[in-house]
């Protein structure tokens, strides 16, 4: 799972191929199981996580018990949670596993260290953290600005392979819609598709 990685960071960066033992032994592997937690609220999140294999959903609960998803992750995501990672403070989220999956963990240390003595490493990361910022507020933008169709039809051109894989009632709290209008619009496209 480690290879996978590794093929990400050749594509995306500099790195000289000689630094990919040592990226590779700051490296941890762990499978999650569908339904399997990989954090949970009020934890303190220590590590950056990159998925290899499956898909990760990170939600929040609300008072009454309700869940809103605010974010997935598939091959070649990262997931985690920045603000606990940065500040030390416990998460308000929680991450657990739609599919059977695998992850690659780096701990804070080790990732700090990568970052600091590999710049292209570094490079890399700034360039995913510049674009994870520009897609929140696109979505920020899309939530307040766009109606529920719109809301999905944007999803579905920027996530076709997220459609599949995740339930409709979890794309729907992504969407901050209800289950049933999800199911009332993908009809009515489904419809117009005929």
């Amino acid at each position: 799972m480690v290879d996978k990685f590794l093929a990400y960071i050749r594509e995306r960066s500099e790195v000289d191929p000689g630094d990919f033992p040592r990226i590779q032994a700051m490296c941890q592997i762990k499978k999650i199981r569908k339904r399997q937690y990989l954090m949970h609220e009020g934890d303190v999140w220590k590590h950056v996580v990159f998925v290899t294999k499956g898909c990760l959903r990170t939600f929040s609960i609300d008072n009454e018990g309700g869940e809103h998803a605010i974010y997935f992750a598939i091959e070649n995501w990262w997931t985690g949670d920045r603000q606990s990672f940065v500040t030390g403070l416990p998460t308000k989220f929680n991450i657990d596993a739609l599919e059977d999956s695998e992850v690659v963990l780096i701990t804070k240390d080790n990732f700090e260290t990568l970052c600091k003595e590999l710049p292209p490493f570094n490079d890399m990361i700034n360039d995913i953290l510049h674009k994870s910022f520009i897609s929140s507020q696109s979505r920020i933008h899309g939530y307040v600005c766009n109606n529920a169709q719109e809301k999905y039809r944007e999803f579905m051109e920027k996530y076709p392979d997220m459609i599949v894989r995740i339930p409709q009632n979890m794309i729907a709290s992504f969407l901050g819609i209800a289950p049933e209008t999800l199911s009332r619009i993908r009809r009515q496209l489904s419809k117009k598709l005929l």
